[in-house]
């Protein structure tokens, strides 16, 4: 009985640390974000510089932010924002939306995408954290 006890303790410890492992990490998320620094602002003060403004991004439509001089390819996707869509354009930008001016190559790690994701969808579209 003292075994079976011990194993079930074992296993409920094994999958709890497997889930976590799996969760989204806001800080690494935003470590993760350093690499989009170069091209884009996010927070209360973001600005427009060589990419828009990621505020607010899950939700928003292509194309969407005012200010700033999308290519007509991004235009013209018609795509809304959501954790599957920017997973898919995060892996490769040009695959998703061929002619987009964006020149990054991708992040391909599935955990660094969700953590990313995680800490972009802190902030809505006036840039306070949620």
């Amino acid at each position: 009985m003292k075994a079976i006890l011990a194993s079930a303790t074992l296993l409920t410890a094994a999958m709890l640390l497997g889930t976590s492992a799996n969760a989204q990490d806001v800080a690494a998320g935003e470590r993760s974000f350093n690499k989009c620094r170069a091209c884009h602002q996010i927070g209360e003060t973001a600005k427009n510089t060589v990419g828009p403004v990621l505020n607010g991004l899950f939700g928003r439509h292509t194309g969407a932010v005012e200010g700033y001089s999308y290519s007509n390819a991004n235009k013209g996707a018609n795509i809304t924002w959501d954790e599957a869509t920017f997973a898919e354009y995060i892996k490769d930008p040009r695959a998703k939306i061929p002619g987009t001016k964006m020149v990054f190559a991708g992040i391909k790690n599935e955990q660094e995408i969700k953590d990313l994701t995680a800490f972009l969808k802190q902030f809505d579209k006036d840039g306070k954290k949620i």
